[in-house]
């Protein structure tokens, strides 16, 4: 299921507008549906926020679109923030073995 689901409007009979799971439609006049609705967009925004595992894979998959894009425009600096990151991961794992071994 995406964010946007069609909302058809009670009052409207042909006309769907995209609205966010996690709001609750305008124009219901029936308090039970207006009461559902707003369950199922609480339960929506909780889902998403709680979600944590589907937050970090969204941010993860950002982060290497933006790094793509980044190697794309300039491929000489994206080599070198590569080698820098794996000197980084050599020095703490230098430095952790080395505090272990002592």
């Amino acid at each position: 299921m995406t964010d946007l689901e069609k909302t058809a409007l009670p009052n409207a009979a042909l006309t769907t507008t995209e609205v966010p799971r996690t709001v609750v439609p305008a124009g219901i006049t029936d308090p039970v549906a207006s009461a559902r609705a707003e369950l199922r967009a609480a339960l929506a925004a909780i889902e998403v926020r709680g979600n944590f595992p589907r937050r970090i894979e969204k941010a993860t998959s950002r982060g290497v679109v933006r790094a793509r894009a980044f190697a794309h425009r300039n491929p000489p600096a994206a080599g070198a923030a590569v080698v820098a990151a794996a000197a980084a991961v050599g020095g703490l794992v230098w430095v952790l073995a080395r505090a272990i071994s002592r």
